[in-house]
């Protein structure tokens, strides 16, 4: 992990990562890493289980998912916040080929040394967003704005 942040546990929910010294806004701490899946992989191995409350599979693009579980590093270990300090970034291939899109996570605002590493996990799920799953999906980012879960409002479709 780069010298610039650490993993210990969080307030917000187990594992963390930490800023070990100030950060400023707009910098590049760390590329979300882990086993290249496609989605029908990702479902087959997870069975597109929604109602675990968990998970370090971000989806890359409309082909692939990455596999924190698997050769996973420290990003997988930042949490999701309602009012975030950084955010995840696409850096797309320029040769067109989406095996090679990669993830970072930037931070969007300066940071303090000791001040948890969060951004918006921005879940989406098919399924209806009942009681019972927002419950699951629960936040604790302890956000003033907090929206109690970490599922986004549904797409409209077009």
């Amino acid at each position: 992990m780069p010298a610039r942040i650490v993993t210990r546990r969080s307030p917000i929910h187990g594992n963390g990562v930490f800023a070990a010294a100030d950060i400023p806004a707009g910098a590049r701490l760390i590329q979300y890493k882990g086993r290249l899946l496609t989605h029908a992989q990702s479902d087959e191995l997870y069975g597109g289980e929604t109602d675990s409350g968990h998970t370090f599979l971000f989806s890359l693009n409309d082909d692939y998912v990455i596999d924190a579980n698997r050769q996973g590093n420290g990003a997988r270990w930042i949490n999701h916040s309602c009012a975030p300090n950084c955010e995840a970034v696409l850096d797309e291939d320029p040769g067109g080929d989406p095996r090679r899109d990669r993830v970072f996570i930037e931070s969007i605002r300066d940071i303090r040394q000791g001040e948890e590493l969060t951004y918006n996990y921005g879940i989406v799920l098919d399924v209806p967003h009942t009681q019972a799953m927002k419950r699951i999906w629960a936040c604790r980012c302890g956000a003033p704005q907090c929206s109690g879960t970490l599922l986004q409002p549904k797409r409209r479709r077009a």
